[in-house]
């Protein structure tokens, strides 16, 4: 039976002294969604699945659904009055020329730019007269340019280049080879790769990774036996070589050669954290594959080598990370030297130009060092500011690097730095139409339910007055190691501009404070993330920032999960709600394409009956009650998203329309041709983030954009 909803929306023009109070009526009509009695037993306990027909991608009943419900979820869009305004904001904001970091390949000197409102960004070259010529333009691959350009690697001498693609922002990839002097095609293309490097041995071929073809649906089938692959070149692909992978079922396998094409680093991973670590030598034909680290208890990697002296990056027995040196004829942890100790921040490291570059992460901004290759600190890196900066990597013989810097009110420029002197200078900054000085970011520390401190920055508009009336995005993750440093986004520019504050919370199960932190999110203490998030959203309510009646709460991935989560235990705490391509079926993610890889953070409904108990607790889709009203919730998903499958959105989505009580709307949003969000082409980005801000401020109650700019 379909179910009508009439939204009452109470709307406030605030363009002026003068208020007046109008009520529209929308009438959302949900399409029919049917119940199949579907029944799985754990432990004793029988699940209701009523939705599970709708994981089925390949089915006319699922395209149909998705056609209905999108036609409603647009229908009531296009009724948003202020709508077109804010997308032909967002696209003027979003207009100016974006350039890349250039770096050498060869003879040619390489760099990506987007002239504005180009779907996909073009790969350009330049020639040692300074001839510039398209090198790779994706905005061709496909009609509707949403096949991107995901990986590009060339030989050591830059006389060969292979490159991947993604169709509809799918995780498989096909890969071709060009001669990248004369950017002439070499061979077949090498097909149904998927989470892969590509990594060039001389010019003999390149290591990849991937997964057999699963039966089924490629795009929701269970993939766990990742594979690193030799392709020779002038040889077909089935008879690339499998290096590892054949007798150790590993579900994420990686492959990378050192710069001096002495080794083979093999990195594999059962999980989303914790890597058994390889290396093999490339010098010695019939070599062995040599182990350096043989279980999954910590995050290790080969960031250099000198010779056969290795430096590698690691958690074990330092939750902050530090880097430490072995020869790589005993490469053990025991025989592990010191060489960048632990400290209270969160280390990463890069190198470039004949030097190591240490960037901490301090209360989530970026604080560098720059180390030789003895160990001695040359100096501290100034930065422009307070943010993230990110870069600093190249070959060992660049006499120039690059690094990006960028915070939540300052669009992501690009400096030139040199090694040797320490000196940085402005290389490209963009020119966007947004004055940054008339806002500010500040930084605040919260307590969370236990008393847990949790850093947040809330950026707004100079002179905004904390009245409880500010329309407010609160964004999250909270997981998978993962931090949330200061970046500039036109969309949150745009949000600020109509007095919007954006705050972002840097919760526990994320990385910000490192492993420590990490493990205080995850499995049995997933809830504190949940806390930590509600903790957030009471304090900006309690300082006035916002109110209930004009928060929103947002994010994606497992960041869609903590949404989902939060609104299903605190439905009364936030007017709007917007998770994005989320984790919202937590008794069957595992099921679904690499899923099972993500049990480190979340444990498996199949593990134990304590583990399926706690994660029942807060599954979104199975903590949705009849009788109890939601906020006002858009969901947005892709139809080709083969990292979080579309069904937990689509189920998520059902249960919401089934159960909802009062007038706020529950619609989802399924965007085709796209998936999880990477090669998403900027005219969908753009309409995407319309359609979010425009669905926020209609029903925080606005009746046209509080800033007509």
């Amino acid at each position: 039976m379909k179910k009508t909803f009439i939204t009452m929306v109470v709307l406030t023009t605030m363009l002026s002294c003068k208020t007046e109070e109008k009520k529209t009526t929308i009438a959302v009509t949900y399409p029919e969604t049917k119940k199949v009695d579907t029944v799985t037993n754990y432990f004793g306990t029988e699940i209701k699945d009523p939705y599970r027909w709708l994981e089925d991608d390949k089915s006319e009943e699922t395209a149909a659904w998705v056609k209905a419900e999108n036609e409603v979820t647009f229908g009531y869009l296009e009724q948003i009055p202020f709508r077109k305004a804010l997308k032909d904001r967002m696209e003027k904001l979003w207009n100016y020329e974006k350039i890349s970091a250039p770096f050498k390949e060869g003879d040619y000197t390489y760099f990506y730019k987007n002239d504005g409102l180009q779907n996909q960004s073009v790969m350009y070259r330049k020639d040692k007269d300074g001839k510039e010529e398209v090198f790779l333009d994706p905005n061709g691959f496909s009609d509707d340019a949403t096949t991107s350009l995901a990986n590009v690697s060339f030989s050591k001498d830059g006389s060969l280049v292979a490159y991947s693609t993604s169709a509809a922002g799918s995780d498989w990839n096909t890969i071709t080879i060009l001669n990248a002097v004369t950017k002439e095609k070499l061979e077949t293309e090498i097909l149904d790769v998927k989470f892969s490097g590509i990594s060039w041995y001389k010019n003999d071929g390149f290591y990849y990774s991937s997964y057999d073809k699963p039966k089924g649906s490629q795009l929701s089938a269970k993939t766990d036996q990742h594979k690193l692959y030799f392709h020779k070149l002038g040889t077909a692909q089935k008879d690339d070589k499998v290096i590892f992978g054949l007798n150790e079922k590993r579900r994420y396998v990686g492959g990378g050669v050192t710069e001096d094409n002495r080794y083979l680093i093999i990195s594999a991973s059962t999980s989303t954290y914790g890597n058994e670590l390889y290396i093999k030598d490339l010098e010695q034909p019939n070599s062995k594959i040599v182990t350096v680290v043989n279980n999954f208890d910590s995050d290790n990697s080969i960031i250099d080598n000198v010779g056969s002296k290795l430096f590698i990056a690691t958690d074990m027995g330092a939750p902050n990370q530090k880097v430490v040196t072995v020869d790589a004829s005993n490469p053990t942890p025991e025989n592990w030297k010191p060489f960048i100790n632990e400290t209270k921040d969160v280390l990463s490291i890069s190198t470039g130009g004949g030097s190591i570059f240490a960037n901490y992460m301090k209360d989530a901004v970026s604080f560098l060092q720059q180390y030789d290759y003895d160990g001695k600190l040359i100096r501290e890196i100034k930065l422009p500011g307070i943010g993230s900066a990110g870069g600093f990597g190249g070959k060992k013989d660049e006499t120039t690097l690059y690094y990006s810097f960028t915070n939540y009110i300052t669009p992501g420029s690009i400096y030139s730095f040199d090694p040797k002197t320490g000196t940085s200078k402005e290389y490209q900054k963009p020119k966007v139409d947004f004055n940054g000085a008339d806002y500010e970011s500040k930084q605040v520390f919260y307590p969370s339910k236990d008393g847990t401190k949790i850093p947040m920055i809330i950026t707004y508009k100079k002179g905004t007055e904390l009245n409880g009336k500010n329309p407010t995005i609160l964004y999250g993750y909270g997981g998978f190691n993962i931090s949330l440093t200061p970046s500039f986004s036109i969309a949150n520019a745009v949000w600020l501009e109509q007095g919007g504050v954006y705050a972002v919370a840097n919760m526990r199960g994320g990385g910000e404070y490192g492993k420590e932190w990490h493990d205080a999110g995850i499995q049995m203490k997933k809830q504190n993330v949940f806390d930590d998030f509600i903790a957030a959203a009471e304090y900006l309510i309690a300082q006035k920032y916002t109110s209930s009646d004009f928060l929103a709460i947002r994010g994606g991935s497992n960041g869609g999960l903590l949404v989902g989560a939060v609104m299903t235990q605190r439905p009364e705490l936030m007017k709007v709600a917007l998770p994005a391509v989320g984790v919202l079926d937590m008794l069957r993610y595992h099921t679904f394409t690499a899923g099972a890889g993500w049990a480190y953070d979340y444990g498996t409904a199949e593990d134990n009956k304590e583990m399926f108990d706690y994660l029942l607790k807060y599954s979104p889709v199975h903590n949705v009650k009849a009788g109890v009203s939601y906020p006002a919730t858009l969901v947005t998903t892709g139809d080709h998203d083969d990292r979080v499958v579309p069904a937990h959105s689509f189920k998520f989505a059902a249960e919401l329309q089934a159960k909802q009580t009062g007038t706020n709307p529950v619609l989802i949003r399924i965007e085709t041709n796209a998936g999880h969000g990477a090669g998403k082409p900027v005219s969908k980005t753009i309409e995407e983030a319309a359609d979010i801000q425009a669905f926020t401020l209609y029903n925080m109650g606005y009746s046209e954009l509080p800033n007509k700019k």
